[in-house]
């Protein structure tokens, strides 16, 4: 019986080794192909949107023709292509290791754009305006790192044709890191922590002096210190808001009993 069985597996193995055998072996079509042909490829798949298949092609290109501008323009392209598949880590990683490469190639400065853009996407993402979000819950990292890559850009390659385009997205991103310090700062006066929401609107009018959000810090600064019975502060600083906003809508009854929630702009 146990002879049979031996028998039994054996004829088993050597059927399936039999089969396998008789697959075809998967064939890699894109052996033989020229630098030019790959990479006419990888910019039709990009045409098309197909991300993936773009990446795999100028991988291969630049695996198998390591050296020349073919080579270099995959590489940028591999992070763009990883930018609009939305992988943002990959492409910041793209970005990076092209920077470090290739700190002297005629289009690096493309590469320090398209890394604020890949964070400035992120900090704009459609998901912070589909849900309503505590804004004290909302990190701001992205915010910061797009802001830092366009000034970066802007500092290094102030003729660079992206840069216009970065000083108008960095004017954008001050003032939703100012609505962020003001938020913060609406936040803590409703709970009641005086003394943090005057410092806080404090910050945003120190650190983003062109940013419309610094009517609201002001009046905040100035509900505050009301509060902590500052009154030479809180007679000062509504000085400074009627000065600079003769007409704000914040002194009026309605301004002060309507919590504005920015992010609702269905609202």
């Amino acid at each position: 019986m146990q002879k049979k069985l031996s028998l039994v597996v054996a004829s088993v193995v050597l059927l399936g080794m039999s089969a396998c055998s008789l697959l075809p072996e998967k064939v890699d079509e894109t052996k033989n192909w020229s630098v030019t042909k790959l990479y006419s490829e990888a910019r039709e798949e990009m045409a098309g949107q197909h991300y993936e298949a773009a990446i795999g092609l100028f991988q291969k290109l630049e695996a198998n023709y390591p050296f020349g501008n073919y080579a270099l323009q995959a590489q940028m392209e591999i992070a763009y292509a990883y930018y609009k598949a939305g992988d943002q880590a990959q492409a910041l990683a793209a970005v990076e290791r092209f920077i470090k490469l290739h700190p002297n190639h005629a289009n690096v400065d493309y590469m320090y754009y398209l890394r604020g853009l890949i964070s400035f996407n992120d900090q704009i993402s459609f998901l912070n305006f589909l849900y309503e979000q505590d804004p004290t819950e909302r990190d701001p990292k992205a915010t910061r790192e797009a802001f830092a890559a366009f000034k970066q850009l802007v500092d290094k390659f102030p003729n660079s044709k992206y840069a216009p385009d970065s000083l108008a997205r960095m004017n954008y991103l001050i003032d939703a890191m100012a609505k962020y310090e003001v938020h913060v700062a609406r936040y803590y006066y409703r709970r009641g922590a005086y003394l943090a929401a005057s410092n806080r609107a404090q910050t945003t009018v120190s650190d983003f002096a062109a940013s419309p959000a610094i009517e609201e810090a002001l009046f905040i600064m100035y509900r505050s210190y009301d509060k902590l019975g500052l009154t030479d502060l809180r007679d000062d600083t509504l000085r400074v808001l009627t000065k600079n906003y003769p007409n704000t809508a914040f002194l009026s009854p309605e301004g002060v009993n309507k919590e504005r929630k920015w992010w609702k702009f269905w609202q």
